[in-house]
């Protein structure tokens, strides 16, 4: 399993895109499984904000890694967040997921208004989980 050490050293094979999410959300619990299945090459790398090496990963990006209103995608040397956040995670999946990057034609304003709109309700829309994702060993690769 790769660390934050690999990733700081310049490891090549740690240069994926890396989704930070919110491990107690059950839609995000959703989503990255969602991903798994979707991304067959594996180019998407996963790690929960509450861990250690989430939290880490986000102050050393300067984000505030108790500021759980939105999933974080590691691009290389990229920040993003919310549908641009969205975007980069389609643009690593094949087709047809990929084709969803069509929805940057839309101005960030009015795609971050939907996105937030999600964002603010999903542990009342799909509940809360008292724990973060606990990989399997199946997909334990996969997480950081």
């Amino acid at each position: 399993m790769r660390g934050i050490d690999d990733m700081a050293a310049g490891d090549p094979a740690a240069a994926r895109v890396i989704v930070l999410f919110d491990g107690v959300c059950n839609f995000c619990d959703g989503l990255v499984r969602f991903l798994i299945r979707h991304d067959p090459a594996a180019r998407l790398r996963f790690c929960a904000m509450q861990t250690d090496a989430g939290r880490a990963l986000l102050v050393s990006h300067g984000v505030d890694p108790d500021a759980l209103d939105t999933f974080v995608v590691l691009d290389g040397p990229r920040i993003l967040t919310r549908s641009d956040a969205a975007l980069a995670i389609a643009r690593a999946l094949p087709a047809p997921w990929s084709r969803l990057v069509a929805a940057r034609i839309l101005p960030r304003p009015l795609r971050d208004a939907l996105y937030r709109i999600v964002a603010n309700n999903r542990y009342a829309w799909f509940g809360r989980r008292d724990s973060c994702l606990v990989p399997t060993p199946e997909i334990r690769s996969r997480f950081l």
